[in-house]
Protein backbone atom coordinates (compact mmCIF):
# COMPACT_ATOMS: atom_id res chain seq x y z
CA UNK A 1 0.00 0.00 0.00
CA UNK A 2 1.14 3.64 -0.64
CA UNK A 3 0.56 7.07 1.19
CA UNK A 4 -0.31 10.11 -0.89
CA UNK A 5 -0.28 13.19 -0.56
CA UNK A 6 -3.70 14.71 -1.77
CA UNK A 7 -4.04 17.72 -3.51
CA UNK A 8 -5.70 21.00 -2.59
CA UNK A 9 -9.23 20.83 -3.32
CA UNK A 10 -10.14 22.08 -6.68
CA UNK A 11 -13.42 24.31 -7.14
CA UNK A 12 -15.27 21.39 -8.80
CA UNK A 13 -13.98 18.59 -6.65
CA UNK A 14 -14.99 17.27 -3.61
CA UNK A 15 -12.24 15.45 -1.22
CA UNK A 16 -13.71 12.03 0.95
CA UNK A 17 -13.02 10.04 3.58
CA UNK A 18 -13.87 6.59 2.17
CA UNK A 19 -15.67 4.27 4.60
CA UNK A 20 -15.92 1.20 3.09
CA UNK A 21 -15.76 -0.54 -0.16
CA UNK A 22 -16.71 -4.05 -0.83
CA UNK A 23 -15.20 -6.37 -2.72
CA UNK A 24 -17.41 -7.80 -5.85
CA UNK A 25 -16.04 -10.88 -8.31
CA UNK A 26 -16.42 -8.38 -11.24
CA UNK A 27 -13.74 -6.51 -9.41
CA UNK A 28 -11.52 -9.72 -10.05
CA UNK A 29 -12.99 -9.91 -13.56
CA UNK A 30 -12.19 -6.56 -14.43
CA UNK A 31 -8.36 -7.11 -13.34
CA UNK A 32 -8.62 -10.53 -14.86
CA UNK A 33 -9.58 -9.08 -18.06
CA UNK A 34 -12.99 -11.64 -18.81
CA UNK A 35 -15.65 -8.48 -18.09
CA UNK A 36 -17.67 -6.38 -20.29
CA UNK A 37 -16.74 -2.87 -18.75
CA UNK A 38 -12.94 -2.93 -18.88
CA UNK A 39 -11.13 0.20 -17.49
CA UNK A 40 -7.94 1.96 -18.87
CA UNK A 41 -5.19 0.76 -17.33
CA UNK A 42 -3.69 1.94 -15.23
CA UNK A 43 -6.59 1.79 -12.94
CA UNK A 44 -8.28 1.88 -9.62
CA UNK A 45 -10.02 -1.60 -8.46
CA UNK A 46 -13.55 -1.89 -7.51
CA UNK A 47 -17.10 -0.37 -8.19
CA UNK A 48 -18.45 -0.05 -4.96
CA UNK A 49 -18.14 2.40 -2.12
CA UNK A 50 -19.60 4.66 0.30
CA UNK A 51 -17.60 7.66 1.50
CA UNK A 52 -17.71 10.90 3.83
CA UNK A 53 -17.45 14.01 1.88
CA UNK A 54 -15.09 16.26 4.50
CA UNK A 55 -14.50 19.15 2.01
CA UNK A 56 -15.95 20.63 -1.35
CA UNK A 57 -14.96 23.04 -3.95
CA UNK A 58 -17.01 26.61 -3.90
CA UNK A 59 -18.50 25.61 -7.60
CA UNK A 60 -20.18 22.37 -5.67
CA UNK A 61 -23.78 23.05 -4.69
CA UNK A 62 -25.11 19.57 -4.72
CA UNK A 63 -22.89 18.30 -1.94
CA UNK A 64 -21.66 19.17 1.51
CA UNK A 65 -19.01 18.63 4.26
CA UNK A 66 -20.71 15.99 6.44
CA UNK A 67 -23.16 13.80 3.38
CA UNK A 68 -22.68 10.02 2.65
CA UNK A 69 -21.70 9.17 -1.16
CA UNK A 70 -21.38 6.50 -3.58
CA UNK A 71 -20.05 6.59 -6.84
CA UNK A 72 -22.20 6.54 -10.12
CA UNK A 73 -20.43 4.93 -12.74
CA UNK A 74 -18.95 1.50 -12.66
CA UNK A 75 -15.47 0.85 -13.73
CA UNK A 76 -13.83 3.27 -11.69
CA UNK A 77 -12.68 1.97 -8.50
CA UNK A 78 -14.38 1.99 -5.21
CA UNK A 79 -11.38 3.02 -4.08
CA UNK A 80 -10.52 6.06 -6.86
CA UNK A 81 -10.86 9.91 -6.71
CA UNK A 82 -12.39 9.89 -10.32
CA UNK A 83 -15.84 9.56 -10.37
CA UNK A 84 -19.18 11.44 -10.01
CA UNK A 85 -20.64 10.85 -6.89
CA UNK A 86 -24.90 10.85 -5.37
CA UNK A 87 -25.25 11.21 -1.92
CA UNK A 88 -27.16 8.53 0.20
CA UNK A 89 -28.82 9.39 3.05
CA UNK A 90 -27.23 8.30 6.69
CA UNK A 91 -29.71 7.25 8.69
CA UNK A 92 -29.47 3.87 6.87
CA UNK A 93 -26.52 1.25 7.85
CA UNK A 94 -23.26 1.66 6.63
CA UNK A 95 -23.34 -1.59 5.32
CA UNK A 96 -27.15 -0.85 3.68
CA UNK A 97 -25.25 1.98 1.97
CA UNK A 98 -21.89 0.54 0.67
CA UNK A 99 -23.85 -2.20 -1.08
CA UNK A 100 -26.68 -0.37 -2.53
CA UNK A 101 -25.30 0.76 -5.76
CA UNK A 102 -24.73 -1.83 -7.74
CA UNK A 103 -26.92 -5.91 -6.95
CA UNK A 104 -30.25 -3.33 -5.27
CA UNK A 105 -30.07 -1.61 -8.80
CA UNK A 106 -29.56 -4.00 -11.35
CA UNK A 107 -32.26 -6.09 -9.43
CA UNK A 108 -34.19 -2.68 -9.47
CA UNK A 109 -34.25 -2.26 -13.06
CA UNK A 110 -34.81 -5.83 -13.96
CA UNK A 111 -38.28 -5.53 -12.53
CA UNK A 112 -39.12 -1.78 -13.81
CA UNK A 113 -37.16 -1.51 -17.06
CA UNK A 114 -38.60 -4.60 -19.34
CA UNK A 115 -42.57 -4.56 -18.69
CA UNK A 116 -45.04 -3.40 -16.25
CA UNK A 117 -45.46 -5.41 -13.44
CA UNK A 118 -48.55 -4.63 -11.41
CA UNK A 119 -49.27 -6.53 -7.93
CA UNK A 120 -50.48 -10.50 -7.89
CA UNK A 121 -47.74 -10.97 -11.47
CA UNK A 122 -45.22 -13.54 -11.13
CA UNK A 123 -41.31 -13.07 -11.97
CA UNK A 124 -38.80 -16.62 -12.30
CA UNK A 125 -35.45 -15.93 -12.24
CA UNK A 126 -32.41 -18.64 -12.38
CA UNK A 127 -29.22 -17.76 -10.27
CA UNK A 128 -31.75 -16.71 -7.67
CA UNK A 129 -28.85 -17.26 -4.88
CA UNK A 130 -26.86 -14.91 -6.61
CA UNK A 131 -26.16 -11.21 -4.85
CA UNK A 132 -28.60 -9.85 -7.47
CA UNK A 133 -31.46 -12.67 -7.25
CA UNK A 134 -31.47 -11.91 -3.50
CA UNK A 135 -32.41 -8.54 -3.74
CA UNK A 136 -34.73 -9.33 -6.74
CA UNK A 137 -36.64 -11.25 -4.00
CA UNK A 138 -36.87 -8.82 -1.77
CA UNK A 139 -37.64 -6.03 -4.24
CA UNK A 140 -40.36 -8.22 -5.44
CA UNK A 141 -42.04 -8.95 -2.29
CA UNK A 142 -42.16 -4.81 -1.58
CA UNK A 143 -43.92 -4.65 -4.89
CA UNK A 144 -46.55 -7.90 -4.37
CA UNK A 145 -45.10 -9.69 -6.94
CA UNK A 146 -44.56 -13.62 -6.96
CA UNK A 147 -41.48 -15.10 -7.10
CA UNK A 148 -39.95 -18.22 -8.90
CA UNK A 149 -36.88 -18.55 -8.22
CA UNK A 150 -34.14 -21.56 -9.53
CA UNK A 151 -30.85 -22.21 -7.90
CA UNK A 152 -28.49 -25.32 -8.77
CA UNK A 153 -28.91 -28.20 -6.22
CA UNK A 154 -25.39 -27.82 -5.07
CA UNK A 155 -26.24 -24.30 -3.53
CA UNK A 156 -28.08 -25.98 -1.34
CA UNK A 157 -25.42 -27.15 0.38
CA UNK A 158 -24.65 -23.48 1.54
CA UNK A 159 -25.83 -22.24 4.99
CA UNK A 160 -27.07 -19.17 3.91
CA UNK A 161 -27.48 -19.59 0.64
CA UNK A 162 -32.07 -20.33 0.74
CA UNK A 163 -33.06 -17.95 3.66
CA UNK A 164 -33.96 -15.36 1.20
CA UNK A 165 -36.54 -12.38 2.59
CA UNK A 166 -39.91 -12.90 0.86
CA UNK A 167 -39.01 -16.36 -1.04
CA UNK A 168 -41.61 -17.58 -2.42
CA UNK A 169 -40.93 -20.52 -4.59
CA UNK A 170 -37.48 -22.12 -4.74
CA UNK A 171 -36.88 -24.28 -7.74
CA UNK A 172 -33.61 -26.91 -7.97
CA UNK A 173 -31.89 -27.54 -11.32
CA UNK A 174 -30.59 -30.73 -10.75
CA UNK A 175 -29.04 -30.78 -14.74
CA UNK A 176 -26.29 -27.60 -14.17
CA UNK A 177 -25.71 -27.88 -17.83
CA UNK A 178 -28.76 -27.60 -18.88
CA UNK A 179 -30.67 -23.53 -19.46
CA UNK A 180 -33.70 -21.95 -18.32
CA UNK A 181 -36.24 -20.86 -21.31
CA UNK A 182 -38.42 -17.70 -21.12
CA UNK A 183 -41.92 -18.79 -20.61
CA UNK A 184 -43.92 -17.61 -23.67
CA UNK A 185 -47.43 -17.86 -25.14
CA UNK A 186 -49.93 -18.72 -22.24
CA UNK A 187 -47.66 -19.25 -19.61
CA UNK A 188 -48.87 -17.39 -16.34
CA UNK A 189 -45.54 -15.90 -14.82
CA UNK A 190 -45.28 -12.23 -16.35
CA UNK A 191 -41.58 -11.62 -16.86
CA UNK A 192 -38.46 -14.41 -17.09
CA UNK A 193 -34.76 -12.75 -15.54
CA UNK A 194 -31.50 -13.79 -16.66
CA UNK A 195 -28.60 -11.74 -14.71
CA UNK A 196 -28.15 -8.99 -16.56
CA UNK A 197 -27.38 -4.96 -16.14
CA UNK A 198 -28.23 -1.69 -18.51
CA UNK A 199 -27.02 1.66 -17.83
CA UNK A 200 -29.09 4.14 -16.46
CA UNK A 201 -28.50 7.75 -16.57
CA UNK A 202 -28.36 10.31 -13.37
CA UNK A 203 -31.41 11.36 -13.00
CA UNK A 204 -32.87 7.90 -13.26
CA UNK A 205 -30.34 6.70 -11.15
CA UNK A 206 -31.00 9.24 -8.12
CA UNK A 207 -34.95 8.40 -8.22
CA UNK A 208 -34.43 4.84 -7.73
CA UNK A 209 -31.42 5.24 -5.11
CA UNK A 210 -34.17 7.13 -3.02
CA UNK A 211 -36.66 3.97 -3.74
CA UNK A 212 -34.41 1.51 -2.78
CA UNK A 213 -33.33 3.69 0.47
CA UNK A 214 -36.93 3.95 1.63
CA UNK A 215 -36.65 -0.08 1.49
CA UNK A 216 -33.89 -0.21 3.29
CA UNK A 217 -35.22 2.32 5.55
CA UNK A 218 -38.62 0.22 6.30
CA UNK A 219 -37.25 -3.27 6.50
CA UNK A 220 -38.09 -4.33 3.32
CA UNK A 221 -34.46 -4.53 1.68
CA UNK A 222 -31.90 -6.09 3.88
CA UNK A 223 -28.10 -5.56 2.83
CA UNK A 224 -26.39 -8.80 2.23
CA UNK A 225 -24.20 -11.28 4.91
CA UNK A 226 -20.90 -9.56 4.78
CA UNK A 227 -17.31 -10.33 5.99
CA UNK A 228 -16.00 -7.16 7.30
CA UNK A 229 -12.36 -6.47 7.15
CA UNK A 230 -10.10 -3.88 7.72
CA UNK A 231 -8.72 -2.77 4.77
CA UNK A 232 -5.16 -4.06 5.22
CA UNK A 233 -6.39 -7.65 4.51
CA UNK A 234 -7.48 -7.01 1.40
CA UNK A 235 -5.80 -9.36 -0.10
CA UNK A 236 -7.96 -11.55 2.25
CA UNK A 237 -10.69 -10.30 0.64
CA UNK A 238 -9.65 -11.08 -2.90
CA UNK A 239 -8.82 -14.27 -2.00
CA UNK A 240 -12.49 -15.20 -0.74
CA UNK A 241 -13.99 -13.22 -3.61
CA UNK A 242 -12.38 -16.01 -6.21
CA UNK A 243 -13.80 -18.98 -4.51
CA UNK A 244 -17.34 -19.91 -5.28
CA UNK A 245 -20.42 -19.44 -2.35
CA UNK A 246 -18.49 -16.97 -0.40
CA UNK A 247 -19.82 -13.72 1.84
CA UNK A 248 -19.39 -10.90 -0.28
CA UNK A 249 -16.36 -9.14 1.47
CA UNK A 250 -16.36 -5.25 2.42
CA UNK A 251 -13.03 -3.67 3.99
CA UNK A 252 -13.00 -0.93 6.36
CA UNK A 253 -10.97 1.83 6.17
Amino acid sequence: MERLVLPEVGRRSVQLRVLAAPVNPADVNMIQGTYPILPEFPAVGGNEGVGDVLEVGHEVTSLSAGDWVIPVDTGFGGRSKRSYLLPVPRDISLLGAVTIGVNPCTAYRMLHDFQPLSPGSTVIQNGANSGVGQVVIQIAAAMGLGTINVIRERVRKAPYACHFVGLDTLLLNRRPQSHLLPFQGNAKENLSLPCVCVSVDVHQLKTMLDNLCELVRCGRLSPPKCVLLPVEYYRQALQATVQTQRQKNVTLM
